[in-house]
């Protein structure tokens, strides 16, 4: 092989000079260019002999004599790295297989912070709504942490990167954690990969947060005030006795939800299902059940996988699942809470 791990290399397109980490194939290379990693295909690199012997050609001959404590002492570099969020980066592996065609083999995955803000973290990578691995570390500021490979053919199973950010000193005007989910489609993942194929680029990569959000101020409002303006004011103890009954086995068909429903867009029907699902999980969470079922139907899945992606981000959910039922096939979805 041309190149070997711990080679000094220079990067074309940008003319700098970087340290190779690690080889990832035959055709890319893992570089390091002033302490940030990214990955680059052998073609895009080249040894920088040649540069350094025609850059030391060019500079002039000078007659007079520099001693050391004539020298300047180099100043620290006052570059200001650009602060664009926190990211979440796919490398595609790529080989040829036996017709001589690109193949993905397996996917990288990389979480890059691109702030200058320290945080705690918990990344936790699901196939069909069940964990599959659990990370928990520490992302530095402007530092690049693998975190798995995933084999191409995985993809089919639905994966689901979630993520919890802390600050490691908590700060009261910072919000006490922030979530994110990323999903994979297929349909999306091979148009990101033949993208990558015709613009020769090495990964792609998905916004989790720009900024770490602030915490959010809530409105406190004197009970008295209320009451005089005409509110009717419960007490906490008693407020349960107040609220809508809950429901065990919810079914979120818009018939069901709506007697006006034929003119809705799917956008608007969809919404109406998302608020049906929200009350009612809510009712259930303040009443205290151990489970309750949300009947989505099958369809196109869409009702059932944004249901799924709420459910992965409730604090109160211990898990759900969606497998057969004698009496709702696999058009529903059976919700566990924490005790």
């Amino acid at each position: 092989m041309k190149y070997q791990i711990g080679d000094r290399v220079l990067i074309l397109h940008s003319n700098e000079e970087a340290d190779i980490i690690d080889i990832i194939n035959e055709k890319m290379l893992m570089v390091d260019v002033k302490g940030v990693s990214f990955p680059v295909y052998m073609d895009q690199v080249d040894f920088p002999y040649f540069k350094r012997f025609t850059e030391k050609k060019s500079q002039p001959f000078k007659k007079d004599k520099k001693y050391v404590d004539d020298l300047r002492k180099e100043k620290p570099s006052q570059e200001k790295r650009q602060e664009d969020g926190v990211w979440l980066s796919f490398l595609p592996v790529m080989d040829t297989d036996e017709f001589g065609d690109l193949v993905v083999e397996e996917l990288k995955i990389h979480l890059l912070n691109h702030t200058s803000q320290p945080y705690l973290f918990t990344y936790q990578l699901h196939y069909f709504g069940k964990p599959d691995l659990t990370v928990n570390n520490t992302l530095h500021p402007f530092e690049d942490f693998y975190l798995q490979d995933i084999p191409f053919s995985y993809l089919n199973d639905s994966p689901s990167f979630e993520f919890e950010f802390r600050l490691p000193v908590p700060d009261k005007k910072k919000a006490e954690h922030f979530e994110s989910l990323v999903r994979l489609k297929p349909k999306q993942l091979f148009a990101r990969i033949e993208e990558l194929k015709q613009k020769n680029l090495a990964s792609f990569t998905q916004l989790l947060f720009e900024r770490y959000p602030d915490r959010a101020v809530e409105d406190l409002v004197e009970p008295g005030r209320l009451a005089a303006k005409g509110y009717k004011v419960y007490e906490a103890s008693k407020a349960r006795q107040h609220l809508e009954p809950a429901r065990s086995v919810v079914d979120l068909h818009i018939e069901k939800l709506s007697n006006d429903w034929k003119g809705l867009s799917n956008y608007e029907i969809l919404d109406i299902q998302l608020k049906a699902f929200e009350k009612f999980y809510h009712l259930a969470v303040v009443h205290h059940f151990p489970s309750m079922i949300v009947i989505h139907g099958v369809g196109e899945g869409v009702l059932r996988d944004e249901i799924h992606d709420i459910l992965r981000l409730k604090k109160e959910v211990g898990s759900f699942v969606n497998q057969y039922h004698p009496a709702y096939g696999f058009g529903a979805t059976e919700i566990f809470f924490k005790s």
